[in-house]
């Protein structure tokens, strides 16, 4: 190649570095230095052109060369210029895409309502300094929360060094990263604080502070029920327990009481429902009885049956008075499993408003062991109305005799079985009357409780959502925040102003240039 050619993509390159040195200073990395280096780089390079080209100059006016120079400098200036245009317009407009497999940078619906329906402006104040590890991370997550809600959610960031006015009010510890979320002003302010800073703690801060009254949730024991703390499941049974389901309970809001129904002991008046999990022995015709009033003067309950236990006839019965009976045997499906045919996996919904959540972000929900449902119409109470909450797949069947390799048998239901269902029935003109309307949600399964089971994100939403929906508050009918596995790396401040003149400088400078040096290089053959 000549070197009068070589000077011409030389130079093309040095008016590249040249025009793009002020996007450089102001928009990408900022530093001196570099827009030094690329000036200079430039000017050389646009010297070797001159020096290389010098006996054309008097020529260039009257060749055609003067008029591809020329085009080939507004083309260059036309990119910059679109370049600057799109990062001011990007910087203004802020759209952010959350690229991440789980989500990690965008809210939770039940954020999301959460910050819509507060009753009044909360202030979240960061107590920790700039140049601790966490600084970045949770202002994003704080500015995540301000942009949803901007006239109800404000925050800010103190050094409890700086401010021990502060630290001694919201009753700070030295060392421990601290946010305090607070409501109102002087005498009326109330205020709560958590140290682990995630979605999910800092949502269930705002509702806690939000918080108007506690709903009370009783569980009923005496029939082997998985415990709510850790203890044996039976004698030589593995340990289990509710425990998490439990904390999940208290953020939301809900208190936990145990209830014994022996010798017909009624339903307290301020139970907000009745939860019944895994009995493994057979309710007593008193207990049943107790249960039976408590549904008909409008209570709400929640029954989640056991694969090897039964809960006897006059349990049974009652299920039948709203609609649903528990098959006999074990669901397996051949399809839709998660590595056995016995755990079981779903992303078949009903239309019922508890499953609508689900449904829509199509999450799994999982049923270890779990029993199908089948709807009764012989005892059925008058205004009873049942909807399938859960179904199996089209390959499901209901194995009679468990074992190793189940496969469907004659005279066993096959097909889509229910998994879980809510029933419904008006109440009108009772003595005693706790609402208008009785609300029974039974699931086909009870290990989804345990605390192995309740990281399972669609299980958690599908428990919860049919508790809210029980308890007749709307705004718990939702998904919330994850167990979000943290996939990312950590990045300071340099190496994102690296990255950043990389992508958005360096790289399309040298395409450009690489692409004017083949266009020149065509076009001097």
């Amino acid at each position: 190649m000549k070197a009068a050619n070589i000077g011409k993509i030389l130079g093309a390159f040095g008016l590249l570095l040249l025009l793009s040195s002020p996007f450089t200073l102001f928009f990408t990395s900022g530093s001196l230095l570099v827009v030094g280096v690329k000036v200079g780089a430039g000017l050389v390079m646009v010297g070797a052109y001159f020096a290389t080209n010098f006996r054309q100059f008097g020529q260039f006016s009257t060749r055609r060369s003067s008029f591809f120079f020329a085009s080939t400098a507004l083309t260059v200036l036309l990119v910059l210029f679109a370049l600057l245009a799109i990062n001011f317009i990007a910087a203004k407009k802020n759209k952010r895409w959350d690229l991440t497999e789980r989500k990690l940078f965008t809210l939770s619906p039940q954020t999301v309502s959460t910050l819509q329906g507060l009753p009044e402006k909360v202030r979240a104040i960061g107590f920790i300094p700039p140049s601790h590890p966490a600084y970045e991370s949770l202002e994003d997550t704080f500015e995540r929360y301000r942009a949803e809600a901007p006239e109800k959610f404000e925050y800010s960031f103190k050094d409890p060094l700086r401010h021990p006015d502060l630290a001694k009010k919201y009753e700070l510890r030295e060392g421990q990263t601290t946010v305090v979320l607070a409501r109102g002003e002087g005498a009326g302010e109330s205020h709560t604080s958590l140290n682990v800073i995630s979605e999910q703690e800092l949502t269930n801060a705002l509702l806690e502070l939000t918080r108007t009254g506690e709903q009370t949730v009783y569980f009923v024991v005496g029939h082997g029920e998985w415990p709510l703390a850790s203890g044996p499941a039976g004698p030589g049974q593995r340990v289990v327990s509710m425990s998490e389901m439990a904390q999940q309970l208290a953020r939301e809001g809900y208190a936990t009481r145990e209830l014994n129904l022996a010798g017909g002991t009624t339903v307290p008046r301020n139970a907000a429902a009745v939860l019944i999990t895994a009995p493994k022995a057979s309710f007593t015709p008193p207990e049943v009885d107790s249960l039976r009033a408590y549904l008909a003067a409008g209570g709400r309950m929640l029954y989640f049956a056991e694969a090897y236990g039964e809960p006897g006839e006059h349990l049974a019965k009652l299920l039948a008075e709203y609609g649903l009976s528990v098959d006999a045997g074990v669901v397996a499906d051949a399809q839709f499993n998660a590595g056995s045919p016995y755990v079981v996996l779903s992303i078949f919904y009903g239309n019922h408003e508890v499953a609508k959540p689900l449904s829509q972000r199509q999450l799994n929900i999982e049923f270890p062991t779990a029993r199908s449902l089948s709807l009764q119409s012989e005892g059925r109470a008058e205004g009873v109305k049942v909807e399938p909450l859960i179904l199996t797949s089209p390959y499901g069947w209901v194995e009679s005799t468990p074992n190793d390799q189940p496969e469907p048998s004659e005279g066993e239901k096959t097909g889509q079985l229910i998994l879980a269902a809510a029933s419904t029935r008006a109440i009108s003109g009772v003595q005693g009357q706790r609402n208008d309307e009785a609300r029974l949600v039974v699931v086909g399964d009870s290990e989804l409780l345990l605390d192995s089971r309740w990281g399972h994100e669609g299980n958690r939403n599908l428990v919860m959502n049919a508790l809210g929906w029980a308890t007749n508050q709307t705004e718990k009918i939702t998904i919330r925040p994850p167990d979000r596995a943290t996939s990312t790396i950590q990045l300071d401040t340099e190496l994102l102003n690296r990255i950043r003149f990389v992508s958005t400088d360096v790289l399309p400078l040298t395409l450009l240039g690489v692409g004017l040096a083949i266009w020149l290089s065509r076009r001097n053959k």
